[in-house]
Formats: structure tokens, sequence, C-alpha cells
């Protein structure tokens, strides 16, 4: 796996993955359980790679030149 996620992509996947899981304190009943879509962001900051990345070809983190 290599990393494909820049550090401006990281900081928004992080603010959006809490803002999802902040769901899960703030409504009530079953919609509160949308914020566990929270995780994948969240996951894909700390992996530093993202699959949907991947499969279109994109990568915003630092390229290595020769």
């Amino acid at each position: 796996m290599e990393k494909n996620i820049g550090s401006v992509d990281k900081a928004i996947r992080i603010v959006v993955g809490i803002a999802l899981l902040s769901l899960l304190f703030l409504l009530e009943g079953d919609a509160r359980w949308w914020g566990l879509i929270g995780i994948g962001p969240i996951l894909t900051v700390v992996l530093g790679w993202c699959p949907a990345y991947t499969l279109i070809g994109v990568n915003t983190g630092k390229t290595k030149q020769s």
C-alpha cells in the first residue's frame, strides 16, 4: 500500500470524521448510528491510504521525484 493522502486531505478527513462521529451523541433514536460512518475517514487518515483514490488514480500526497 503506497500512501496516497496528503496533509490537507488528512486534516479535512479528520474534521469530517469527528463531525460524523459526533452524531452518535447529538441525535436520538436509530438515526444516531449514521455517525459510525465517521470511522471511515478517520481510518483512512491512520492508514494514509484511500482505496477509492487508488481506483480512480488520485494521489494527494507527496510524490517521489528523482
